[in-house]
Order: structure tokens, then sequence, then C-alpha cells
């Protein structure tokens, strides 16, 4: 037998495979109130195996408003008629966090928060779904995967002092683009990983979503069996000689602290080209540097120093159980002495809900793990990504600063395209017939899709509720313009991202006919093929097309038109494009 990767050997299938599997763990969050309103219209009765399901109240915990409180009382309610077991109430933890008390070796984790991909630090094949795919595992326990590419990433040396894991994982993501690993696996090897603590492996886990992978994965070596105090079993690797997409070497004793600029997550820059910019509020939390590793750190910084006057300096704990730490070790103690507000286990501000939203014109640095416009609730303030260390030695200075003392001058050059969210085309009206014209834009995030501030509010089973914000973070002539029949062009990466399916879930109800895109984020593609909704990739046909021009497709025949050119593609699998045919995931679930 052909030596295999780790996707090929957990999905025991080539790459390019499409199989059906049941995932150990099914997690939800929030989203559970939405999902079980989708697994009624699924026809669902019985859960089918509810002792896989994980729910987690995190992302509006404690809820701001009578409306997200009514959503959590009818999360418990689901809970308790269904004995749902593994269930964390408001302010036991982030998501993320709670799912590394239960990830073992070797499991298949589907999750409907696109940084599920954080439990491969624990040798699990974990990724991100939606909501519809999630209801459809509560009804048929299965889901389809596609077995990705992978890319090996060789770790070699150790990172330096004032240099963390989270500038190792924007490195990676300024060498690969936020699109460089779309659909793909991720799995770190070489001597540097035996470096790297569980903690630090879940941040660059968690990151992986930021590149559009797939997942990443860490190896079931001896720090992991560490972890399990000796007793872990199981354990998936991949062979020597797997064949690889793409291979990449880096040292980590030459990575300097970073961040990313403002709006994406592959604008990044080495602290010292930004030192000394004027800061206003910090963050230290979120699934991506919540953990008492990430505590410790800050406070090593924060201890006996003062928050500058008019900055505000937030810090969240991921879960209860570190909070609980951190107080027996006294860094809560610290944070609040130097001027912190120290919050409930929650993802806070970091989508745009909770408390700690900015105000216009604030610069926030923070350690979370978007930093999209609007991101944090407010489109008119900055957000840069650091690391802890970073974000807690700025809020003492009032501007950014390096936690290796002043006097660097790292520069990097990734050589690529910068891929900042820029209208490169002519200006008027997007529209042209039936056709929407955003060829000229990459990166049309989900954020601008459909603002995250109202991903909760408006739950993704009430299409008509979503129709007046899609897209209305980029054309707010969209929504009132949006015709049965109509078409959209757009660039690379579209629909990159969080895994919220509002979007798909109101491009199909307006009757979108397809979306052609040069590429698109693995999750958004999921999305539309469980919403009905025909999505393409089909570079050379984008690249044709002119504003203005007509254009079609035939998707029985695997073709489409712009203008006098005709362009083929690859007709869906068998399966997936039944779930096409019926108009959804729904509609497949409840005549099947």
């Amino acid at each position: 037998m052909a030596a295999r990767t780790f996707v090929e050997k957990i999905f025991d299938a080539p790459t390019g495979s499409i199989v059906f599997r049941k995932p150990d763990i099914v997690l939800t969050h929030d989203n559970s109130a939405s999902i079980y309103k989708t697994f009624q219209k699924m026809g669902g009765e019985k859960i089918a195996d509810p002792d896989r399901l994980l729910i987690v109240l995190d992302h509006n915990a404690p809820p701001t408003d009578a409306k997200l409180a009514n959503q959590y009382q009818m999360v418990r309610d689901i809970v308790k008629q269904y004995g749902i077991k593994n269930f964390y109430d408001a302010g036991k933890g982030i998501c993320h966090q709670i799912v590394s008390y239960h990830a073992l070796p070797g499991m298949i984790i589907t999750g409907s928060d696109s940084h599920t991909c954080t439990a491969g630090a624990f040798n699990a094949m974990a990724a991100g779904i939606d909501r519809t795919e999630a209801a459809g595992l509560w009804v048929k326990g299965e889901t389809w995967f596609r077995v990705p590419e992978s890319i090996r990433i060789n770790l070699s040396g150790k990172l330096p002092e004032g240099v963390a894991a989270k500038d190792l994982s924007l490195y990676i993501i300024g060498l690969t683009g936020s699109d460089g690993a779309n659909y793909m696996s991720i799995e770190y090897h070489g001597e540097g990983v035996a470096t790297l603590g569980i903690s630090e492996r879940m941040t660059l886990a968690n990151l992986a979503s930021e590149m559009g992978a797939k997942n990443a994965v860490f190896p079931p070596d001896r720090v992991l069996s560490d972890y399990y105090n000796g007793d872990m079993k199981g354990g998936v690797w991949a062979d020597e000689g797997a064949e690889y997409n793409r291979i990449i070497d880096i040292n980590m004793s030459e990575i300097p602290p970073l961040v990313a600029a403002p709006h994406h997550v592959d604008n990044v820059k080495t602290v010292s080209e930004v030192e000394g910019l004027e800061i206003h509020q910090g963050l230290i939390g979120t699934c991506t540097n919540g953990r008492i590793e990430d505590m410790r750190e800050a406070a090593a910084v924060l201890k006996g120093k003062v928050v500058k006057s008019g900055v505000q300096l937030l810090v969240i704990p991921a879960s209860q159980k570190i909070f609980l730490q951190a107080m027996e070790e006294g860094l809560i103690k610290i944070f609040i002495e130097a001027g912190a507000n120290v919050l409930s286990p929650s993802c806070g501000p970091c989508l745009g809900t909770g408390q700690g939203i900015p105000a216009d014109g604030m610069r926030v640095i923070s350690t979370a793990n978007r930093n999209f416009s609007g991101r944090m609730g407010n489109k008119e303030a900055e957000i840069y990504l650091a690391s802890p260390e970073t974000v807690a030695l700025s809020a003492i200075n009032g501007c950014i600063s390096d936690p290796r003392g002043p006097g660097h001058n790292d520069r990097l050059s990734f050589n690529r395209k910068q891929s900042d969210f820029v209208m490169t085309g002519e200006g008027g009206s997007r529209k042209a017939g039936s056709v929407w014209d955003y060829s000229d834009i990459d990166n049309l995030n989900t954020d601008q899709m459909f603002a995250g501030n109202l991903t909760y509010n408006i739950m993704s089973s009430d299409p008509e509720a979503i129709m007046p914000h899609l897209f209305a973070g980029f054309d707010p002539e969209f929504a009132t313009g949006v015709a049965t029949g109509d078409i959209i062009m757009a660039g690379d990466n579209f629909g990159c991202g969080s895994s919220r399916e509002h979007p798909a879930v109101g491009l199909a109800h307006a009757g979108v006919k397809a979306i052609i895109v040069k590429s698109v984020n693995r999750i958004f593609f999921r999305s539309s093929i469980n919403q009905g909704l025909l999505l393409i990739v089909a570079p050379e046909a984008v690249d044709a097309y002119k504003r203005g021009q007509s254009a079609d497709v035939d998707p029985s025949e695997g073709v489409i038109r712009v203008g006098e050119k005709l362009f083929r593609f690859e007709p869906l699998p068998g399966k997936l494009q039944e779930i096409i045919e019926k108009r959804g995931l729904v509609n497949w679930i409840r005549s099947s």
C-alpha cells in the first residue's frame, strides 16, 4: 500500500474521495437553537446519538438581551428533552476550550464553528461545518467529507524569548495567504514540534481556518502523551513518504514578533514596522489565546505595571477552569491591579457581541483570530492581531510595543500578492442584467456578507429576516436588487471567515441561480451545497467576464456561458448533486 497522509489514513480513503463518516463529537454552541429549528424542518424526532453531542453556550455568554436569553433557555430545554449529557451552560467556557476536555487522538470531530480545527492539537481530525449540516448530524449521525490534499509544515529550532505561537501562526498565514491552504489538511512535522506545548499547538491549529484549511493536526507524540498523563490511547499519523501538495520548512528561531494589520489576517507585518502606533483597547483571550499559559505570559508583563490612561484592557479566560486556576496563581489580582477588566469566560467582543465593543476611531490590539472590518462590532474601528505578551505591553505603553524591548528592526517579505479587501474595477452599480459583478474583489468574507452582531439575533432558519442585511457590508444595493435567476461573479477566497450560513441561506432564498468564483472558502462551499445553492469554481470564466456581458450556467451539461465563450466545469459527485437537485440538505434528508 502506498504511503498515506494523516487524512487519508483517518478516512481510509485516497485524496479527492467523498466519504461518509460518523463523527465522535458533534459540537454546537449558541447556534443550537437555530440548529434545532432546522432539525425539526428535516423531520427530526429523535437525535441519532445524543452522547456524541457537545453543546456549549459561549458566544453571547451571559446573554445581553431578552431575545438571546430566550434562545439560551430554549437550548437548555432541548438538552433536558433529549438527555444530552455533554452540556456546558453560560460561563463554563469557550466551546473550543471545552472540546479540549473531551478530544482524544484519532477522533473525528465536527463543529458548527469555523475554529473547530483547534482540536487538531490533540491528533484529532477536527473540522468546522455549518448549522444545517449540524442539524443533519442530529438526525442521521453521519455526514460527508472530501478527503483533502495535504500540506506538510516542517518546524525546526525553537521560538525565541518574546516570540509566541501566535507569531509563528501569523508568519505561516503571511507566507501562505488567507487562501493558501483552501480545503487542505495541514500536518505539523519536524524536531521543532517537540518544543511546542499543547496550548501553543492549539493556537496553531486554531488559526488554520485563517488559511482556508479544513484542519490542522499534530502527531501523537510524547508531549501529547504527557498531556494525558501517559495514558494516551490510539493516535493516527502520516506515513513516511506520503505525498503532499506543498512542503514548507520553517526555522522557528528566526521568527520575530508579528501583527496582522487591518483589515485582513494575512496583512502580516513585524512589530518593528508598526511599533509606536497608538492603541486604545487591548483584548487578551478568545479561543486562540485564552489559556492558562496565555494568562501567565500576560500577567508576567503586567505585574507591577498599570495600563496607560485612556486604554481599555480586557482579559477573558477561555474557561471557568482556567479562570479558577488564574485566581489560585494570583494572575487575576495582577490583571485587576494593573487596571484591566476581567470578563466571564466567553467569546466576548471577538465577533462583535458581548462586552467590549470598540468605539469609532479606536485602534484595538487583540489576541483573537480575525481582524475583518467590523469584526468586533464596529467597522469604524481598526483591529491588529498579536500575541498575549505584545498586547499586554502595548496596553501599558499605549502603543504597539515589542516584547523583546526597543531597538529591533525586523523586516519580512512574503513575495506574494497582498490580499487586502480591495475593489479594483469600475464604480457604479454592480449589477448588469442578471449578473452581479464582484469579479474584482478577493476575500469577500462572511462578516461583510452578514454582520456578526446579527448572527444570533436573526436565526439562519429565517431567510426573510436575513434578506435586508445580505451583502450589506460591501454592496447596499444587493438586498433590494437581487432577483430569481441572478448569477454572481466573484474573485478569490469567496466566503472566507466564520462558518455562519446566513449568506448562503439568503442567496438560496433569493433564487440565485449560481455563484461563479475564482476560488472559495471550504465552509462556504459546504454551506452552498447544504442550501441547494450551485457554486462553481471556474477562474477562467470569471477572468473572461466583462461587466455588461451576459452569463448563464447549464448544470446538467456542466457548461458556463460568458458572452459568446463557453467554459466547462466538473459536476458534483452523485449524492451532493442530489442535495442540490432537492434544493438543499433539509429537503434531501426529509425525503430520504
